[in-house]
């Protein structure tokens, strides 16, 4: 996947995205909003990481971590990309972020209805947490 760019968004790069998720994410969230992305990326400018394609955005993940815990939110992959190591190229690149700033598990939020996205978490060795109803998968250094 040599043409596979995988960088963090920048502010310049925000309204792309949120057009990106109502066409590429399953469903909406109450923060998919340039307020709310904005703030993120200015929390942490590396946790939007972008997959890009001949200059297109093709994919998603946002890789928050606090500290502590580390969160998976908002994988995406343009649908006519899907099926092609984009999922994975983005998840291997939050894990090192998560390994690299000392994270310990990966968990990720997935809609119960989206059974598209609980194949693909289960496929990159995330497990279904069900007491939680979230995904995880324990990071190894």
């Amino acid at each position: 996947m040599t043409d596979l760019r995988i960088r963090a968004a920048g502010p310049d790069d925000l309204d792309g995205v949120l057009a990106f998720w109502k066409t590429a994410a399953e469903g909406t969230s109450i923060s998919d909003d340039r307020d709310g992305v904005e703030r993120l990326v200015a929390r942490d400018p590396d946790a939007l990481i972008l997959a890009e394609r001949d200059g297109e955005l093709v994919g998603t993940v946002i890789a928050g971590f606090d500290g502590w815990r580390c969160h998976l939110y908002r994988l995406a992959v343009r649908p006519d990309q899907r099926r092609q190591g984009i999922a994975s190229a983005l998840l291997a690149a939050a894990e090192e972020r998560f390994v690299r700033l000392g994270g310990r598990r990966g968990d990720a939020m997935v809609l119960v209805r989206n059974e598209r996205g609980q194949r693909a978490w289960r496929a990159a060795g995330y497990a279904p947490e069900e007491r939680w109803r979230r995904w995880v998968k324990h990071l190894t250094p």
